[in-house]
């Protein structure tokens, strides 16, 4: 069940089918708009960074999203040393692709500005710059303001997990993502008068880029981390819920910049309280952790017939996985997320 794509090719035939479901460990499928086959209320694009200061103990996340009848910017601030979270977004109606999110996670520039916020992403090469203000954002100290200037770097021929899979009940819909960790970040944050200078050796960025067109209703899961392990990169990304997994899974680890493939993974958690800890298990032995929350980034919208719950959990992983050659890589108090999400959409 885990078919590896290797070949570049456009991600949809003539008749808007994916030409071959699998994964791959470089964005090698083609997207583009044109080729679907929906109406543009189905189609959901968006970009979602997050950075992780395992120095400073603090995150931070983006959101720049194209869903066709709404689109959502968002900027989260997190301090886990008080186990707090602050959020500001902003809504367009009815985009329909005006977003301009690209069609690949290559050289290009996103941004959206109004008096809320102002998001500015530069991806060139194996660099991405983000530049942030956040005017109105209110901390529990009562300050005011978040300002951030990051460059997040990759390393060179590093590898990423990619995979394109439909749905069992509608192969026109489909799923096409690029997950990039371990980028390492320079620059700051501020937070009303507290500046956090981040360094690339203790602080690193991570990439959710998803393109695809998508049926109404769907929940899924997805861990991710990025981090050192003895001086050399590791990440993890746990994703499972929604479209037809057979062709294969976006469960990997990453490890020196190359990807180690696993099988299914289960989160096993206490939904009526999220932050109660949390099991992660991997069907081929290779994955034994402990979640341990420190923040709830929840939220829940009931609009009309749109209907949202969201809980994105920050917390330290325990454990350890095994890597394509056995080798143990045991993990000790490690930075990251986990999150159970709902939507109907």
């Amino acid at each position: 069940m885990q078919h590896e794509v290797t070949m570049v090719q456009r991600l949809l035939d003539s008749q808007g089918l994916i030409s071959e479901p699998g994964w791959a460990r470089s964005p090698l499928w083609e997207y583009d708009r044109d080729d679907i086959k929906a109406n543009w209320l189905r189609i959901k694009e968006w970009d979602y960074y997050y950075i992780l200061s395992h120095d400073k103990n603090i995150g931070l996340s983006v959101t720049i999203s194209d869903l066709g009848y709404i689109g959502l910017m968002a900027v989260c601030f997190l301090d886990f040393n008080t186990g707090t979270s602050v959020q500001e977004d902003s809504l367009i109606i009815l985009p329909k692709g005006a977003v301009g999110l690209p069609p690949n996670s290559k050289d290009s520039i996103v941004e959206f500005h109004n008096k809320k916020l102002n998001i500015r992403i530069e991806t060139s090469g194996d660099n991405r710059t983000l530049d942030i203000t956040v005017p109105s954002m209110e901390f529990p100290n009562g300050e005011q303001g978040l300002t951030a200037s990051l460059t997040l770097t990759r390393i060179v021929n590093d590898e990423s997990i990619n995979i394109a899979t439909s749905w069992k009940e509608l192969r026109t819909a489909f799923y096409l993502n690029e997950k990039i960790t371990c980028m390492g970040a320079s620059g700051m944050i501020s937070t009303g008068r507290k500046v956090y200078e981040l360094s690339p050796q203790t602080d690193f960025g991570g990439l959710d880029w998803g393109r695809g067109r998508w049926t109404y209703k769907n929940r899924w899961f997805w861990g991710a981390t990025s981090a050192m392990i003895d001086s050399i990169p590791f990440g993890l990304n746990l994703g499972y819920g929604f479209s037809d997994r057979s062709p294969a899974s976006e469960n990997v680890i990453f490890y020196d910049n190359k990807v180690h493939k696993l099988e299914e993974i289960r989160f096993q958690f206490d939904a009526e309280d999220y932050m109660k800890p949390w099991k992660v298990t991997s069907s081929d032995g290779r994955c034994e952790l402990s979640f341990t929350p420190v923040v709830d980034r929840s939220s829940q919208t009931k609009v009309l017939f749109l209907k949202s719950k969201q809980h994105q959990v920050f917390g330290h992983f325990d454990g350890f996985v095994i890597l394509d050659d056995k080798r143990k890589i045991q993990i000790d108090h490690l930075l990251g997320f986990a999150e159970d999400v709902f939507n109907q959409w």
